[in-house]
């Protein structure tokens, strides 16, 4: 069975390993190469070391905001997985394609490369903007120095559509994420000596049990979008590591956690009663053990993404989809970069389903790619005359 002009493109994005923490260099350069064969400009806006890079284009009149079509090219890594075809290598079985990125989210981006050489030939009314990022997975890392470089563009696009896997489905909003460490210092001692030691593994545990009833807190009491598949925002602790041995009283215990809020709760409130939190538990230590301390230390964080059911962009894309209807993410985007940092109304709306991102034996449904196509033909045929 021969695959069409998108799937071939997926599957040469496929081949590229652009795990995060490689760079995408090659497969940056060979969207550059696409677009080039079609005498499309455009510009790479690298990382300090300039291992990858983040790839902007523009097609179209230049006297007015246009249309930005946005995607990450970087893909998580396939390690302890047990796939049982080639991550790397795309195969097609039952209609499905699959491969590390099929679904999250290389097959979006194929559909926009596909659409280009049409897209060269007509003549825009609206300019369209690709807008290619990387380390996307690791906290939406990349795109802030492309954001940096639109910050101060003359016309910014009038609003971006993100190909993140939604099963076509219009999305109008996410929640936000803040990743935080926390750090315990507490005092070395014989474990048969417990009074003479202060244990850090004890002052991490009492500031997990602080935030899980700040959790429940929220649950119970703050206001819920029940738009979301669980409405509230969340805390969750990841990781923890502490302690050296069994017989040692550890000096030492760190957990990470993170915070994914919907729009209403106010992220950097929470972040500052967990401190709060952290202030009193070691200051009841401290008159016996003066070194006792907990630090929280924000590493990453993102906004989450809330645009209006009356913005031009969703009514333009629930036209194409024949929807009214909108849903609201778990996950997040770069959208909430986006609209909090340019002002860009956004919408998520790409093929696949995150059900199956990130999972060993990743796919993406011909058929989602197929309606993807026919929905960036439709929007191509809205601003060509």
């Amino acid at each position: 069975m021969s695959f069409t002009t998108t799937e071939q493109i997926l599957e040469k994005l496929i081949s590229f390993p652009t795990v995060s923490r490689d760079s995408n260099l090659e497969l940056i350069h060979y969207i550059r190469g696409h677009l080039e064969a079609l005498e499309i400009p455009s510009e790479l806006i690298f990382n300090e070391e300039g291992t990858k890079a983040n790839l902007h284009s523009r097609l179209g009149p230049d006297d007015m905001p246009g249309i930005m079509l946005s995607g990450h090219t970087d893909v998580v890594p396939v390690d302890g997985q047990d796939w049982s075809v080639d991550p790397f290598q795309m195969s097609l079985q039952s209609e499905r394609l699959y491969g590390r990125g099929t679904t999250d989210m290389k097959g979006f981006i194929a559909s926009v490369l596909a659409l280009m050489p049409e897209a060269s030939k007509r003549k825009l009314i609206r300019p369209i903007h690709l807008a290619f990022s990387y380390d996307e997975e690791i906290g939406c890392v990349g795109v802030r120095r492309m954001i940096d470089m639109l910050e101060t563009a003359p016309l910014k696009p009038a609003f971006c559509i993100i190909g993140e896997p939604t099963q076509m489905q219009v999305a109008i909003a996410h929640k936000g994420k803040t990743a935080a460490a926390c750090t315990c210092r507490g005092v070395e001692a014989h474990s048969a000596l417990t009074t003479q030691g202060l244990n850090a593994i004890y002052l991490a545990t009492d500031m997990i049990q602080a935030i899980r009833g700040l959790q429940e807190k929220l649950k119970l009491h703050s206001e819920h979008d029940h738009h979301y598949s669980v409405p509230y925002t969340t805390l969750h602790v990841g990781t923890i590591t502490g302690g050296t041995a069994l017989n040692i009283i550890p000096r030492d215990c760190s957990f990470k956690f993170e915070i994914r809020n919907i729009n209403k709760d106010d992220p950097d409130q929470l972040v500052s009663q967990i401190e709060q939190f952290a202030r009193e538990i070691s200051s009841d230590y401290r008159e016996d053990f003066p070194e006792a301390e907990i630090n929280i230390e924000v590493f990453n964080q993102y906004p989450a993404l809330d645009t209006s059911p009356e913005e031009e962009v969703v009514k333009l894309v629930q036209g194409f989809m024949q929807t009214g209807d909108f849903v609201k993410l778990a996950f997040g985007t770069e959208g909430g970069l986006f609209q909090g940092r340019l002002g860009i109304p956004t919408v998520v709306c790409g093929p696949g389903s995150m059900d199956q991102g990130h999972k060993p034996d990743e796919f993406v449904a011909r058929e989602q790619l197929k309606r993807c196509d026919q929905f960036l033909g439709q929007l191509l045929d809205h601003i060509s005359v």
